[in-house]
């Protein structure tokens, strides 16, 4: 496996890269179906929850939707597929109290603190991440991580998200960095690795979401892997 040359800044993601999303927004459904008595079980729920979410989460990316219409219809069209009857007003609840509670959770993804402090060593340190900024900031401070990134930028903040090759380009801007000597790593094709590409970055995908192979860039499946390309 080749060194890959020439790099001053690494960009990361956020969720599902270097926070363990999966497991923290668990632990939250866990705390709020019973807060909330809603006749399903963890499993059960986060089996239908989780695509739906993720296909919200597309529409969202894609500009078709809004940051209300998600928070409130991605739990909608979950309890819904369920056959369980939730009142909007009490959808909205959870939906406030998910969005405050997840932060609290900090699980990360396997060996993040071990690959921040070789790479703080040798590189800048950034992230770009499509969360909503009061949410990913807290992420950052409750995790300990912030203090190894010199930049953190959101698609909030940035009015677009990835792919869209404007918040690579402010990523940049605000880092004062290259795009030729600038790598992206992330665990999504669209928006981090073909986002990144297009924008002139080097990009590695973090496959933790057994997203299918492909021959765009390097893929990893563990970030000790990093050691061996940086």
């Amino acid at each position: 496996m080749e060194k890959i040359k020439g790099i001053t800044d690494v960009f990361f993601d956020l969720d599902h890269t270097l926070w363990d999303f999966k497991k923290n927004s668990s632990i939250t459904f866990d705390i709020l179906l019973k807060k909330y008595k809603i006749g399903v079980g963890l499993n059960e729920f986060l089996k239908i929850y989780m695509p739906i979410n993720f296909s919200y989460w597309k529409l969202y990316r894609d500009e078709k939707i809004t940051k209300e219409f998600l928070r409130h219809n991605r739990l909608k069209s979950a309890f819904q597929k369920l056959n369980l009857h939730v009142e909007d007003k009490i959808i909205d609840q959870i939906s406030d109290d998910y969005v405050l509670a997840l932060p609290d959770n900090n699980f990360l993804i396997k060996d993040t603190f071990l690959i921040l402090d070789l790479l703080k060593k040798k590189y800048k340190l950034h992230i770009i991440t499509n969360g909503f900024t009061e949410v990913q900031n807290k992420k950052m401070i409750n995790s300990n991580m912030k203090k190894y990134f010199t930049c953190i930028i959101d698609s909030e903040t940035v009015g677009v998200k990835k792919p869209n090759i404007k918040i690579f380009n402010y990523a940049l801007n605000v880092s004062q960095a290259k795009a030729a000597n600038s790598l992206m790593i992330g665990d999504n094709l669209e928006a981090d690795i073909l986002g990144a590409l297009n924008a002139g970055f080097h990009a590695i995908h973090f496959n933790n979401n057994s997203e299918p192979i492909h021959k765009h860039c390097l893929i990893i499946n563990e970030l000790k892997t990093l050691i061996k390309v940086l």
